[in-house]
């Protein structure tokens, strides 16, 4: 027989041992990797390219150069040699005069014709006409001031020395950052315009803010060759707001989901694979003893693996383009049209990781075949592979080294899912002996003994089975949980609207004037801006070890003192009392080192305060609530002059009553943000959809890897069972076994997979994501009852099969 001919027919022997023999697992199994790995990870290419254009969307550009200084023109030669894009914002106060002369404190954003280079700003002009970009001589206005000022479109208005036409309204402006005590009402002119107000004098308190499109290398150029001053800083999208950790939250958790479906897809090869090679013994022990040789078994088992790594490839990675895009439906609306291209990363991605899991999955197992003796065809006792086989496992952890040494959360769940494994497996198999205890039926202690006899294989049959539920579990809460957190970013009772700058004198009007209309509102906070100097005597500034007290003691910033501190601000140290006292935001004290008891120093309107730290408060930025770093008792504040701060929520019948605040009022800055937390909320929409579709695949993944572990595990019982039939044994007797024997591993395995998902779930969020640990109480009640439910599914399509006797299985 010739090479070829005998080529042919292993190839055709091994196309039959896989649509008829047990490799159908194994292919199941492989083509559920790639589909899986291949579905989520595009969707996660295409989800993180989303999410980081949220960010920079936000930002308004890849990165932003913040000075209080002009942007020197060395910087501007630095700029200028690279391949970047650039826009320039100039940020002041002014005073604004309408032609009747009523007046009103305004900020001035002088921007150029390329601004905004992310995002988009919306200008109504005349007759409904849009435009998006701000040209010399134009002057547009925010809604506010039209009631303020009572001017129209096509008026004149004068900002400081320059008298301007007003061109329109600013319908919509870029970006997400809020402060509520910077945003007076908003203005828009050109850069070119800035020197005809003469509005920027020497002291001024201006901004400038250069604006970087371009590569990732290019703009790590660009930092590296430009030296900051004090008064200037780099931000980019981990730095845009406090609402930056959504982003980076985001991508943790796509890395996580992927690495979880692959932990999955992973063990239920590896335990198919085991079966295949124990199903297998006798055929190779028939093959060697008829004289086949070495070399033709690995060239029989070579063929077998590439046809079905081939087969597997091919059939998922249609499949995961398919899921991809179902997955994508009700995300239609959500993601950019066009679509980001994912390219070819993904499919390689598939390959890549089902390749390097199926090699030490299934060289391992098959070297074991090959060390089969001819004389085991009339012994069925198994033999031990050599051990030099176990180096294929470096292969893939090398890969993951390699892939994943920066990413300590995934190491964190990987290390921690070996350890877990091991002791799940453990756990279960000592519960159930445990239940040898308990007056329990015969057909109970039947199963119970069957699980107890194959001590080994039990518990890796509930380590897998516990480590796959805990898994499913631990993606599912782990979006839970972050999506919870999440909401604190717009709850449903945040304030859409601020009140600043009210005087004292006012105060109670105003405060009468919003009751009256029963507006929900916060108390009035009395501000004053001032720094902090020292710490216990020493200079803050040497203190400080941190972005936020970096950014805290380079600026002025936002005192306020009361009897009371803000119920929504929790305690986590101290305890206040109202008496030559201050109270510390908690990120604040940990960059600067301040404890309770320490001395600290202000600077407000060139007097000096000294106050003792007495709490320390969590302060959820995220939240549209008046926050203060410092808040202090009345005392220590007793002579230094405030205006007041009311923050509110308004609903759209509540419009008249704006118009009706800013005319009584005129010299208060009335801000309305419900346009921004319409955004924010777009925003988060657009994530949650994202996490719970991602979750939602992982879930699909979990539950067709758990019920393939399920066949296998109850195949494995099938010589055994038709034993007993062919003994005698009852339909009734057997079927009652089986299904003792399955719930007790459902009930054992889904409440230990209980214990390690919260467990585990704890330490992510707490490591992981800086987020305090919960307990689920439904996990513990949803998760057995899911796994009894698949588990019913997987017993009723092979009781009938499996209750066949010997004598008419082999007739």
């Amino acid at each position: 027989m010739s090479k070829g001919q005998l080529n042919g027919r292993l190839l055709r022997w091994s196309l039959a041992e896989i649509r008829h023999g047990k490799l159908w697992p194994v292919a199941l199994a492989l083509v559920l990797i790639i589909a899986c790995v291949f579905a989520l990870t595009a969707l996660a290419t295409r989800m993180e390219q989303v999410v980081v254009k949220q960010g920079k969307d936000a930002l308004t550009a890849d990165t932003v150069l913040v000075s209080g200084n002009p942007i020197p023109e060395q910087t501007w030669e630095r700029v200028k040699a690279l391949p970047v894009t650039t826009s320039l914002l100039t940020r002041f106060g002014t005073m604004a005069f309408s032609a009747d002369d009523k007046m009103q404190l305004v900020t001035v954003k002088a921007v150029d014709s390329a601004y905004p280079l992310r995002g988009e700003m919306r200008l109504e002009g005349t007759n409904g006409q849009i435009v998006h970009h701000v040209k010399p001589g134009e002057l547009w206005l925010d809604e506010r001031l039209f009631a303020l000022l009572d001017v129209q479109v096509g008026q004149h208005l004068s900002i400081g020395d320059a008298d301007f036409t007003i061109t329109g309204r600013i319908g919509e402006e870029p970006g997400l950052s809020f402060n509520p005590f910077q945003q007076m009402p908003a203005v828009l002119i050109h850069q070119d315009d800035v020197a005809k107000t003469a509005a920027v004098q020497m002291g001024s308190r201006v901004q400038y803010r250069l604006f970087v499109n371009g590569s990732d290398s290019d703009i790590a150029k660009l930092k590296q060759q430009v030296t900051l001053t004090p008064s200037d800083r780099w931000r980019d999208q981990s730095s845009t707001s406090r609402t930056s950790d959504v982003f980076e939250r985001t991508q943790q958790y796509l890395s996580l989901a992927v690495a979880i479906v692959v932990i999955m897809a992973a063990t239920t090869l590896v335990l198919t694979c085991q079966h295949y090679v124990a199903s297998r013994q006798q055929t190779i022990a028939m093959l060697k003893s008829l004289g086949a040789s070495r070399g033709w078994i690995v060239r029989w088992l070579a063929i077998q693996t590439l046809v079905l790594y081939g087969t597997a490839a091919i059939l998922g990675s249609l499949v995961g383009v398919v899921l991809e895009i179902m997955l994508r439906i009700p995300l239609t609306d959500l993601l950019p049209d066009p679509l980001p291209s994912y390219g070819f990363a993904p499919l390689g991605f598939a390959l890549l990781t089902s390749l390097l899991i199926a090699i030490p999955a299934l060289g391992i197992p098959f070297d074991r075949l090959l060390m089969i003796r001819p004389a085991q065809v009339m012994n069925e006792s198994s033999e031990k592979g050599r051990k030099r086989a176990w180096w294929l496992v470096l292969l893939p952890l090398a890969v993951l080294v390699y892939m994943y040494q920066g990413n300590t959360l995934i190491w964190f769940v990987l290390i921690g899912i070996v350890v877990l494994f091991v002791l799940l497996g453990i756990t279960g198999l000592l519960i159930i002996k445990l239940t040898n205890y308990l007056p329990l039926s015969p057909t109970v202690k039947l199963a119970i003994s069957r699980l107890q006899r194959s001590g080994a294989a039990s518990t890796l049959q509930f380590g897998a089975l516990s480590l796959s539920l805990m898994l499913l579990a631990v993606m599912w809460l782990v979006r839970t949980d972050l999506l919870t957190d999440w909401q604190q970013t717009l709850p449903p009772d945040a304030p859409n609207a601020f009140a600043i700058n009210i005087a004292p004198y006012e105060k109670e009007s105003y405060l009468q004037t919003l009751d009256a209309a029963k507006v929900e509102r916060s108390p009035a906070y009395p501000i004053s801006r001032g720094r902090l100097t020292l710490i216990n005597g020493q200079n803050a500034k040497e203190r400080a070890n941190g972005q936020e007290g970096e950014d805290a003691l380079g600026r002025e910033l936002n005192f306020t003192w009361g009897e009371n501190l803000p119920d929504y601000n929790p305690i986590v140290a101290g305890v206040w009392q109202a008496q030559g006292a201050v109270s510390v935001e908690e990120d604040l004290a940990r960059d600067l080192g301040i404890k309770i008891g320490d001395e600290l120093t202000f600077v407000i309107n060139s007097e000096t305060f000294t106050a003792k730290v007495n709490t320390i408060r969590h302060v959820e930025w995220r939240q549209m609530k008046p926050n203060f770093y410092f808040i202090f008792s009345p005392d220590v504040m007793a002579s230094v002059p405030a205006t007041w701060l009311v923050s509110f929520r308004l609903s759209d019948k509540d419009n008249p009553l704006l118009v009706t605040l800013s005319r009584q009022h005129p010299t208060v800055s009335l801000i309305d943000i419900r346009s921004m937390g319409a955004k924010i909320e777009k925003l988060l929409q657009q994530i949650v959809w994202s996490m719970t579709v991602l979750a939602g695949l992982g879930v699909i993944a979990g539950v067709l890897l758990i019920f393939t572990l399920l066949r296998l595990s109850l195949s494995q019982r099938q010589q055994e069972i038709q034993l007993y039939r062919t003994l005698g044994a009852s339909r009734k007797r057997v079927i009652r076994t089986i299904w003792a024997e399955f719930g007790l591993l459902a009930l054992v395995a889904g409440w230990v997979a209980c214990i390690g998902a919260d467990a585990v779930v704890g330490a992510i969020m707490m490591y992981g994501f800086d987020m305090q640990p919960k307990l689920h109480i439904m996990l513990w009640i949803v998760l057995p009852i899911a796994t009894f439910a698949i588990l019913a599914v997987v017993v009723s399509s092979l009781l009938r099969r499996l209750l066949i006797p010997l004598n008419k299985a082999f007739s």
